[in-house]
């Protein structure tokens, strides 16, 4: 059973409302002339950032993915409209190649195809967990609506980000672990070294269960996406994008410039803390905290669906860096753990639909943070977190395959 006040009906009714809410402030911004919308950010954000990585290709222009200024001239004369906007170029070499096609497309056309992939991916995930959880069959509506509604999914849309490339990747490993499947699901989890600080924690969690299959499959599929950058840029090139990764920390206020808007224990304890020497030790503290129940939950006897909830927490609990539109890949961990809190020992299940039902609004609320310098959302996630490490020997049932 839920909370008796978290009923499906009410479900509904407020992801509806908030879904509306979500998208007609987005249509409004997103209504104006031009390129920058009302807040007169360039539309798609971020996508902006990839189109002109994807003209470099086409361009053969190698030299330009790790240097900032000439990124920033050369997106000038590709958007116009752009002039002023700064990237921190930190992605691989290889993540250039995948937006060559796009580059070949007009600003505003690239925009919309991009955004419309991500949509479809985001469904397709969603649809294939939903499948896997059969508590939740019975609420297709309240699912979908719940779906529009997630915060996640609108700040993909409004950043125009690659996260629906990361749910992509923690939705095929889930579902190739449910299959039993661990080959399958180490490449899925390899190929997350475009994003690697989404990998920390499973790579953490799996070397300590000692998923041997896993580990090695998603080496040999990193250390393969990597080697289409060495091989198209050659080794001058990936050197660079080497030695970008070593000193990201001298430009970390470029790369992080809002950061209300990050949902990790780091982002909690510099908000909270404004030294950095001991908010950086509680962050290692509480993250080795995170970790250890993490791995703990996977070495249960849990239904996977729980166990995988347990890594997804840990993922954005203990990335370094994420914003939110990375909360993304949290989608069917919220789906996997709802299947389970309707089915699930009575006093648990509330305790955690409630948890689910918060997050809404908290992952929404981060800008407050500015003023009490406490990121809500990470003190819901890690109570979830605590939540399924609790009831872990409770839930053996086949709620979820």
């Amino acid at each position: 059973m839920t909370a008796s006040w978290l009923t499906p009906r009410r479900i509904r009714a407020h992801a509806l409302l908030l879904a509306i809410c979500l998208w007609t402030v987005y249509a409004i911004d997103m209504s104006t002339p031009g390129l920058r919308d009302r807040n007169g950010l360039i539309k798609g954000t971020d996508f902006l950032h990839f189109y002109t990585l994807g003209n470099i290709v086409l361009q053969k222009r190698g030299d330009l993915l790790y240097n900032i200024q000439a990124q920033a001239a050369l997106l000038r004369k590709l958007v116009p409209e752009a002039a002023g906007n700064l990237y921190v170029p930190l992605y691989g070499p290889q993540v250039s190649l995948l937006f060559a096609p796009f580059a070949r497309m007009s600003y505003p056309t690239a925009l919309t195809v991009w955004l419309l992939l991500n949509a479809v991916i985001y469904g397709a995930c969603g649809y294939l967990v939903w499948k896997q959880c059969s508590n939740l069959r019975g609420e297709p509506w309240t699912v979908l609506v719940a779906a529009l509604a997630f915060p996640g999914f609108f700040h993909l849309i409004l950043w125009g980000q690659t996260s629906g490339l990361a749910l992509l990747c923690f939705t095929l490993a889930f579902l190739a672990l449910s299959e039993d499947r661990p080959y399958l699901a180490g490449i899925a989890i390899g190929s997350l070294i475009f994003k690697p600080q989404l990998g920390l924690a499973p790579a953490i969690i799996f070397l300590f269960a000692r998923e041997w299959k896993v580990i090695a499959t998603a080496i040999l599929a990193a250390l393969a996406q990597l080697s289409v950058g060495w091989l198209f840029y050659g080794t001058p090139v990936t050197s660079e994008y080497v030695r970008s990764l070593r000193h990201v920390g001298d430009v970390m206020a470029l790369l992080e410039p809002r950061p209300y808007q990050m949902h990790s224990l780091r982002a909690f304890w510099s908000l909270l803390i404004p030294w950095t020497p001991p908010a950086f030790a509680l962050y290692a503290l509480t993250a080795a905290t995170i970790l250890a129940l993490a791995v703990r939950c996977w070495r249960s006897t849990a239904t996977l669906g729980l166990r995988y909830s347990a890594l997804m927490l840990a993922t954005v609990l203990v990335a370094p860096h994420l914003t939110v539109y990375d909360l993304l890949i949290l989608a069917p961990a919220f789906l996997l753990m709802a299947d389970w809190a309707v089915g699930g020992a009575e006093r648990s299940a509330a305790m955690m639909s409630v948890l689910l039902y918060l997050c809404y609004p908290l992952f929404l609320l981060g800008p407050l943070a500015r003023i009490t310098h406490l990121q809500l959302s990470v003190i819901a996630m890690t109570g979830l977190l605590f939540l399924i490490d609790r009831d872990r020997k409770m839930s053996s049932n086949p709620y979820i395959t």
